[in-house]
C-alpha cells in the first residue's frame, strides 16, 4: 500500500492534470482512450471546484479512490462462511480531501447532505442509523479503537458507483474513508482485508445494516478475487489471474430499475431461513453442516422448516461449491467449464434461492424480464444472471465483444438511457491518485 504521499497544491494539481502528466495512471484506472480520459479528468476538475465551494479555505489537497464491486458467482453465499468469486471495477468513488488538525471530519458527498463527526465523540448514535454519517463515525471509532490517533479532515465525494446499482457503493464509502483515514493517519499500515473488515465492522454496528464481508473484501483488495469466507477472521483471498477483456469478453451490468423500497424483511429473510435450517444441526451457519448429512434430513427438515428454507439451504451448497469451480475453470483457461457454471448459478438463483423478484410485489419482475430478453438477443446459451441481493435491481451479462454495442442498446431501450454499464475489472483497491502506477483490464 502507498505510503509517504504529500498534499498537492490544487492550481498545481490542476495543471498537471491538464497538461497530461496523469494520463497514464488515469488510462491504467479508466481505460486509455482519449474520450474515457477527458471525462475523468473533468470529473476530478468539477469535483475540485465542487470542494472549493464547500471548502473554500484549503489549497492542499489530495484524492482518493476506491471501486465499487461486481459479484461474479457465490450468490448469497458469504453471510453462511461459504465461498465466492468477485471483481473490483472501474466504476469508482472519489474524495478531494485537505487535511487539518481541527478535531472534526466533515464530509460532503454530491447530492447528500454534508456529514460532520466531532472526533472527540465517537459513539455510536441512534439518530445516524442508515445514515452515510454513521459509516464515517464508526469507521473513524474502529480506528481509534486499533490505538490510531485519527485526525481531522474535509472531503467532498464524487462517485460513478450510483446507490442501488449493485456495485456495492455502500462498501466503496466505507473502503474510501477507511483508505483516507489509513494512509494519513495510520501510515497505511492497515492491510486490505483488515480494511473491510473495518467496514464490515461499520456497517454492522454504526449504520445498523447485517452484512457480510465480501463487498469491502473486493472494494478494498481489487480485481477478480476468490474468496473463502469459512474462517471471517482470516479469509482465503485468492486474486485471479484472468482478464475478461484479453478472452474477447465484456461484463455487462444492467439497473433493470426496480425499487428497493419495503424488501429489507425479503433480503434478511435469505441469510435467516438459511441459518433456520443450519440450527436444525445444531450449527450457526451452513458452512458448518455437511452437504450429504443435510440432504439425507431432507425428509425431516420437511417437518419443522419452511420449503423455502430448504430450497435456500440446497442453494447455498450448490453455489458454494460452484464458486470454487468457477475459479478453478478460469484459472485453467477453461472458458466453457467456466460459462457452464455460470449458468447454473444464475438458475439455482432463480429456482432454488428465489430471488428475482419480490413476493410482495410478483407483478414487477425486471429481473426476469432483463435475463429474458437477453437471452434472446444473445442465443439459449447467454451469460446472464441475477447480480448482487437481488428481488429488485441488476443483471449481469458476459458479453461478447462484438456484440456488446447490440447488447446496450437492447437494454437500454428496456430500462431507459444508461441503464446498461459495460465495466473493466480494476486490479487495485482503495488507494491515494497520482502516486503509483495502477492497473485495470
Amino acid at each position: 500500500m502507498q505510503t509517504g504521499l504529500t498534499a498537492m497544491k490544487k492550481d498545481v494539481l490542476l495543471q498537471k492534470l491538464k497538461s497530461g502528466d496523469f494520463d497514464g495512471e488515469l488510462s491504467a484506472l479508466y481505460g486509455g482512450s482519449d474520450a474515457i480520459l477527458t471525462r475523468h479528468k473533468e470529473r476530478i476538475v468539477q469535483a475540485i471546484e465542487r470542494f472549493d465551494v464547500y471548502f473554500p479555505n484549503r489549497d492542499d489537497i489530495r484524492i482518493f479512490s476506491a471501486p465499487g464491486r461486481t459479484e461474479i458467482g457465490g450468490n448469497h453465499t458469504d453471510h453462511q462462511h461459504g465461498c465466492a468469486l468477485a471483481a473490483a471495477v472501474d466504476l469508482d468513488v472519489i474524495a478531494i480531501v485537505a487535511f487539518h488538525d481541527e478535531g472534526v471530519i466533515r464530509l460532503k458527498s454530491k447530492g447528500h447532505d454534508i456529514g460532520i463527526v466531532e472526533l472527540s465523540d465517537l459513539t455510536i448514535r441512534a439518530e445516524e442509523k442508515g445514515r452515510s454519517v454513521s459509516m464515517i463515525r464508526g469507521i473513524a471509532a474502529r480506528f481509534a479503537q486499533m490505538g490510531v490517533n485519527v485526525g481531522g479532515f474535509d472531503a467532498y465525494t464524487v462517485s460513478d458507483v450510483l446507490s442501488g446499482s449493485g456495485l456495492s457503493s455502500s462498501a466503496a464509502f466505507e473502503t474510501l474513508v477507511g483508505t483516507i483515514i489509513n494512509m494519513k493517519y495510520n501510515d497505511g499500515k492497515t492491510e486490505p482485508v483488515e480494511l473491510a473488515k473495518i467496514g464490515q465492522y461499520t456497517e454492522n454496528v454504526y449504520y445498523g445494516k447485517g452484512s457480510g464481508l465480501l463487498d469491502q473484501t473486493v472494494c478494498s483488495v481489487g480485481g477478480l478475487v476468490f474468496l473463502d469466507f469459512q474462517d471471517t477472521k482470516n479469509p482465503i483471498v485468492k486474486k485471479q489471474h484472468f482478464s475478461f477483456a484479453s478472452a474477447g469478453y465484456r461484463l455487462c451490468v444492467t439497473d433493470t430499475k426496480g425499487s428497493h423500497g419495503d424488501l429489507e424483511d425479503e433480503y434478511t429473510a435469505v441469510p435467516n431461513e438459511m441459518k433456520e435450517v443450519a440450527h436444525q444441526f445444531g450449527k450457526d451457519v451452513l458452512r458448518e453442516v455437511d452437504e450429504e448429512e443435510f440432504y439425507r434430513c431432507v425428509p425431516k427438515l420437511h417437518e419443522k422448516c419452511s420449503d423455502r428454507a430448504i430450497l435456500r439451504a440446497a442453494h447455498f451448497f450448490g453455489e458454494s461449491r460452484r464458486a470454487q469451480e468457477e475459479a478453478q475453470a478460469l484459472q485453467n483457461g477453461d472458458l466453457d467449464a467456466f460459462f457452464r457454471l455460470y449458468r447454473a448459478s444464475g438458475l439455482s438463483s432463480a429456482t432454488l434461492l428465489q430471488n428475482l423478484y419480490s413476493a410482495k410485489k410478483p407483478i414487477e419482475q425486471g429481473i426476469t424480464l432483463g435475463i429474458m430478453l437477453s437471452r434472446r438477443i444473445l442465443g439459449d446459451d447467454a451469460a446472464v444472471r441475477v447480480h448482487g441481493g437481488g428481488f429488485a435491481g441488476t443483471i449481469q451479462a458476459i458479453v461478447p465483444i462484438d456484440r456488446v454495442d447490440e447488447y446496450v442498446r437492447a437494454m437500454d431501450d428496456l430500462f431507459g438511457e444508461n441503464s446498461c454499464n459495460v465495466l473493466r475489472v480494476r486490479t487495485v483497491g482503495g488507494l491515494e491518485l497520482f502516486g503509483n502506477n495502477h492497473d485495470s483490464k
